[in-house]
């Protein structure tokens, strides 16, 4: 009996302690209600203003926030710099020289830091900036989850693996999104991001001069500020119709062969997401609520949570 008892003893303990290890780990929207209850508001300012200065930093957050997610979960390691014995992600192909949005995170990270010290993560930073730059430009608003810690290293071969490229046909994207554990339909919704902000000419040169799917007074609007060579990082919008408005003219833009890179038309080119496309082109509505699901999703990829990583003090290195 007394091996029973110590052996349901040891069990209930291990019980304990792996329902307190789950509990833990768990993300919460109110993380911060005790820690740091000016957190959110303070990022919301901080997006709000720097989205007012400038629209296109709407969108910049949002990808930085969705590039950091796709790499490892959603740690802050794209933020990291590269240092002499460190390469991190910002240089990787997808990233060099067209993520931005870092200094305005530092900006609110050093407000966050003067008002809680060491207790809000670089990761939560860019989840909840995320979040704010859409609603900042007239799209849904989403309770995020919060608790998730940083990370100390980054990886500059999974950023270029795992980022899907702008060049990718409808099976690439579809394969890229499944292998993060999104549905083919959450796919097409995060895919409307691109309702917002701008792509680089060396991104859609060659669906301009190469492609038969592309609306031809478009392409030829397009081709005075994106020539067959040169002006690589000449800018134009991914939505021509309403490139500061989160709204849902990027889907009916794909059904008139006005998506602007070659993996935006791809949603709609006869394929099976055509009819996904045209949803959410006639609805706003299932667009703006699918998008903020997928994006609570996204936000949810691999957190460190617990005793894992830390809290950085600077966004751009490890403490």
């Amino acid at each position: 009996m007394a091996w029973e008892s110590s052996s349901v003893r040891t069990a209930f303990l291990l019980l304990l302690s792996f329902l307190l290890g789950t509990a833990s780990a768990q993300l919460s929207s109110t993380f911060y209600s005790t820690s740091c209850p000016s957190a959110l508001s303070t990022i919301k300012s901080g997006v709000s203003s720097a989205v007012k200065s400038e629209a296109r930093m709407g969108a910049s957050l949002l990808r930085l926030h969705f590039h950091d997610c796709f790499v490892n979960g959603c740690d802050a390691s794209v933020l990291l710099d590269d240092t002499a014995n460190f390469t991190g992600e910002k240089n990787a192909t997808p990233n060099a020289n067209s993520l931005r949005g870092f200094d305005v995170i530092d900006t609110i990270k050093s407000q966050l830091e003067s008002a809680c010290p060491g207790v809000v993560s670089c990761a939560d930073l860019l989840t909840v900036a995320a979040r704010d730059s859409v609603v900042a430009l007239g799209g849904p608003s989403w309770t995020v989850p919060l608790g998730r810690r940083d990370s100390t290293t980054a990886n500059q071969s999974a950023a270029n693996r795992n980022i899907p490229a702008p060049t990718l046909n409808l099976s690439g994207l579809i394969t890229a999104f499944s292998n993060k554990g999104f549905t083919t339909k959450e796919m097409v919704a995060l895919s409307g991001s691109h309702t917002i902000g701008q792509a680089r000419c060396t991104s859609f040169r060659a669906r301009l001069y190469n492609e038969n799917n592309i609306n031809t007074t478009f392409a030829t609007s397009l081709k005075a500020n994106c020539p067959s060579a040169g002006g690589d990082n000449n800018l134009s919008p991914l939505d021509t119709t309403s490139p500061t408005s989160f709204d849902n003219a990027y889907f009916k833009n794909l059904q008139i062969q006005e998506g602007l890179l070659h993996s935006d038309q791809q949603l709609f080119s006869g394929g099976s997401t055509d009819a996904q496309v045209n949803a959410y082109s006639s609805n706003s509505a299932t667009f703006m609520t699918d998008f903020a699901n997928a994006m609570v999703k996204m936000g949810n990829l691999s957190p460190l949570t617990g005793s894992s990583g830390q809290i950085r003090k600077n966004c751009r290195k490890v403490n």
